[in-house]
């Protein structure tokens, strides 16, 4: 019997996170440093975090929300280790025990890396803009609610 034919291609491994997620975090780290502003959402007049989600995923034909909150109904839930390079991840705001949405910003560590890191809009005094933060070893871990796919 013949052999059956095994072209190149389909011997490549499939690629961590598709093309366009690529894109998309190229893109969203290219804004590093921007200013932070409430509500903003141009590099010209500054970003909030959910504002800076909203920029990146427009440049690339993906509608999301000016909203943290709404941030949780879009695309599919993924468990947190499963995490990829542009999901959006979302946490609850700073008040202790707060359970209510209040901050965002988009996975750029590879599958499985530790610690998970991600591009946001930060309104912290110290360090406002858009910067890379992690989740482990920080105030994010606790205040982690979900990550987000919709690429």
């Amino acid at each position: 019997p013949a052999l059956p034919i095994v072209l190149a291609a389909e011997r490549r491994p499939a690629p961590a996170a598709p093309p366009r997620a690529d894109s998309v975090v190229r893109f969203a780290l290219a804004q590093l440093g921007a200013s932070y502003c409430y509500a903003g959402t141009s590099p010209s007049t500054g970003f909030d975090c959910s504002g800076f989600v909203q920029y990146v995923f427009a440049r690339f034909g993906v509608a999301v929300p000016h909203s943290t909150a709404a941030l949780l109904e879009v695309g599919q839930p993924v468990p947190r280790p499963q995490a990829r390079p542009g999901d959006i991840i979302v946490f609850a705001g700073t008040a202790p025990g707060s359970a209510t949405p209040g901050h965002a910003g988009i996975v750029v560590s590879a599958l499985g890396e530790t610690p998970l890191r991600f591009v946001h809009a930060s309104s912290a005094r110290r360090e406002s803009g858009v910067k890379i933060s992690q989740v482990e070893g920080s105030g994010y871990g606790a205040r982690f609610m979900q990550v987000r796919r919709v690429l």
